[in-house]
């Protein structure tokens, strides 16, 4: 049950503060997650991201879902999804409640002003760390400019390429190139022992 209740805290304080969601709050889940409680690793936490992106809601809440698993099953699951959804439910029906038109508040939209600068920060350093620990080699650079490339012209591309066409694309070609490695190897040393 401490665990439990651990999960809910950690997770409810980490939605209250969900700003941006997704890729802006990989450096905060690097920081409370891995470093601070040791209870994923930072590669495990790229893994949930990709996952959590490729499934359906809210990729942060997804990676919450999939930590709170990982320590105590489908408990941890559910304890960790409602601990995470507990503080931006809460502040969304205060705000309903209370404020008519906030946000044409002026002091409300110079606060979002500022926090969306912040975000762009979180977002562009959490995109360097995903740099550094995916493209590691030729392949995964060129499979990075190809698929940048599809997505960012996909506008002038007689036909737009969705985006989780896109991922499963990248996905299949790492594997397939992961397969080939690997057979090419084991031929290789079979060579060699012969």
């Amino acid at each position: 049950m401490k665990e439990l209740w651990e999960l809910y805290w950690t997770y409810l304080k980490i939605g209250c503060v969900n700003f941006g969601g997704g890729y802006a709050m990989l450096p905060l889940l690097e920081r409370e997650l891995a470093d601070k409680r040791g209870w994923t690793t930072l590669e495990e936490l790229r893994d949930y991201f990709s996952v959590g992106q490729c499934t359906p809601g809210v990729i942060a809440l997804n990676v919450s879902t999939f930590i709170g698993q990982k320590r105590k099953g489908v408990a941890g699951a559910f304890t960790a999804a409602a601990g995470f959804l507990t503080g931006p439910i809460i502040i969304i029906l205060i705000i309903a409640a209370f404020l008519r038109n906030f946000a044409e508040l002026e002091v409300v939209q110079h606060a979002f002003a500022g926090i969306r600068v912040c975000v762009c920060v979180l977002i562009l350093q959490a995109v360097l760390r995903l740099w550094k620990t995916s493209v590691v080699d030729p392949f995964t650079l060129v499979l990075y400019l190809v698929i940048f490339s599809l997505s960012a012209f996909s506008g002038l591309l007689p036909v737009k390429i969705p985006a989780a066409v896109l991922v499963i694309l990248a996905g299949v070609t790492g594997l397939t190139v992961s397969i080939l490695k690997n057979r090419k190897n084991g031929k290789g040393k079979e060579g060699k022992k012969a």
